[in-house]
């Protein structure tokens, strides 16, 4: 590996499912800078979010963190400032650090470690979403999903998330052409975080028209009448209100239609990003990381969003792409977004790693990039401690195995390899009781679910006291508010006009002719 530190460009897209990716075996989607990336990169077949929303999910790529252990339990729990992320270890080793777009930070800190942002965030900074777990089956109705975004999806030339993505994209590339003008010669580590494809399921006529009607393929899974669904199949369908609407096949085809557009719009995006590192002259030394905090089910077994361990709503693209470092290859080994910390670290300085200021629930993927062999017994452990549950639900992902525990509920076991679309739950089958076992026993060790449980609780009483008190008065938002000082933006008088043309100038200008 070269020994220079490299760059790192970290590209977040929002509930981006990886089996709806080419590289993933999708046949439909379009999204050929993410092909290029991948092509020439590494792989992770299997990896996985370590808890499947927004907030969690994040905090979890921030820190190497699972729920428990960063007390983000939900999309309105704080976010610590004590709690060391990937950021805080890369400034450092000497980087700049820098985010543009959506990182669901909750709480008054909302830079955790980032030197700067670029961008407000798309979604609230206080408890006002904050779940209640002591009124089971009681529906949210202000803020919980419902199946607005499936009936109506289509075409539109703006929304507010396309708002939101267009500028996170244009204030990511000038941050680069920043860097590149920049006197020093640190590296970077440049977060960029889309909101799509979350729903809803719109798109420009630009990204829609890409896609035939026609072409658009139907779920894989069929409906699961709600008779027979699983426990929390149950709570996800009423939590979602899907009974209020009837969804038809055109319906569902139709928001299929427009999570494959905003795919294909995210990658117009990163190709854009891509050649901003070229044009930088930035391309053969940064490390480019392409990964997302959770997945969809969009329509899978007749279910929508995430909040689940199942494939579709669980499984996450994660591709490492960097030039003369790493040669393309594919890793099955199962690996998670709590993996991202510790292998930042380790490509910025080799082994870093193993004396992190805090404990954390992820390994460095440097060894899997570097060509070593997999090892058969990674285990992947998640967690859901949000809405649509009234007591934690862990996840076991192990070699072929998926393991899923949740209360009361029935518990579930996937043979991963042989039923790839979780159909057939072997964790009361007898000829599979050892290895039900065995994940059992992983899940008593590693978690204490009613210690988990009470502490989530008694988080949930604090903070839905503590918003509505918020709520009162004069109120002061946490929302994070981008600090730009116009007085140092384009021409002004402190500086003469012509030593602004010259600063602003990338490539720098040439010697004067002789």
């Amino acid at each position: 590996m070269p020994a220079e530190k490299p760059n790192i460009l970290l590209i977040v897209a929002d509930q981006l499912a990886a089996p709806f990716l080419p590289c993933y075996g999708h046949r439909v989607v379009k999204a050929p800078h993410i092909e290029r990336l991948a092509a020439d990169g590494v792989i992770f077949a299997n990896a996985y979010t370590n808890s499947p929303l927004c907030a969690p999910a994040r905090a979890t790529l921030m820190t190497g963190g699972l729920p428990s252990r960063t007390a983000v339990y939900d999309n309105a729990a704080e976010f610590r400032s004590s709690i060391p992320t990937f950021a805080h270890y890369l400034r450092l080793e000497g980087y700049r650090t820098c985010l543009s777009g959506k990182m669901h930070f909750v709480g008054p800190d909302q830079l955790h470690g980032f030197e700067e942002r670029l961008t407000t965030d798309i979604y609230p900074a206080d408890f006002g979403w904050t779940p209640d777990w002591s009124r089971p089956g009681e529906r949210i109705d202000w803020w919980y999903h419902n199946m607005t975004s499936v009936k109506e999806a289509g075409v539109a030339e703006i929304t507010n998330q396309l708002e939101y993505d267009d500028e996170v994209a244009f204030l990511a590339r000038r941050r680069l052409y920043d860097f590149a003008r920049a006197s020093d010669t640190l590296p970077f580590c440049l977060t960029v975080s889309f909101t799509h494809p979350h729903d809803p399921y719109i798109a420009r006529p630009k990204y829609w028209n890409l896609y035939r009607d026609e072409d658009i393929d139907a779920p894989a899974t069929d409906p699961v009448p709600y008779a027979n669904m699983d426990a929390h199949g149950c709570r996800l369908h009423d939590m979602s209100a899907m009974c209020e609407h009837e969804i038809a096949e055109a319906d569902v085809l139709a928001a299929r239609h427009g999570y494959y557009a905003a795919i294909s719009y995210v990658d117009d995006h990163i190709g854009a990003l891509l050649a901003t590192l070229e044009a930088c002259n930035f391309a053969e030394n940064t490390s480019v990381i392409l990964t997302s905090d959770h997945g969809d089910f969009l329509g899978e077994r007749g279910l929508w969003y995430k909040m689940s361990f199942r494939e579709h709503a669980a499984r996450v693209p994660l591709i490492v792409h960097a030039r003369g470092r790493f040669r393309p290859s594919r890793v099955a080994t199962p690996v998670a977004i709590a993996d991202v910390l510790p292998t930042l670290v380790d490509l910025a300085r080799p082994g870093a790693s193993s004396a992190l200021a805090a404990p954390i629930d992820g390994r460095s993927l440097l060894p899997a990039l570097q060509g070593s062999s997999a090892d058969p017994q990674a285990t992947v452990l998640g967690e859901y401690l949000a809405e649509g549950v009234c007591a934690p639900m862990v996840m076991v992902r192990q070699g072929r195995w998926k393991f899923i525990a949740c209360g009361d509920d029935p518990d579930q076991l996937f043979d991963l390899e042989a039923d790839p679309h979780e159909n057939r739950n072997l964790a009361a089958d007898p000829a599979w009781a050892a290895e039900a076992a065995n994940l059992r026993a992983i899940v008593a060790a590693r978690f204490d679910r009613e210690a988990i449980r009470r502490d989530v609780m008694a988080s949930q009483k604090a903070r839905l006291s503590v918003f509505k008190a918020l709520t009162k008065g004069k109120v002061f938002p946490w929302d994070y508010q981008p600090l730009r000082l116009a007085a140092e933006q384009y021409t002004r008088n402190h500086r003469e006009v012509t030593a602004t043309d010259v600063m602003s100038r990338y490539p720098p200008m040439k010697a004067e002719r002789q």
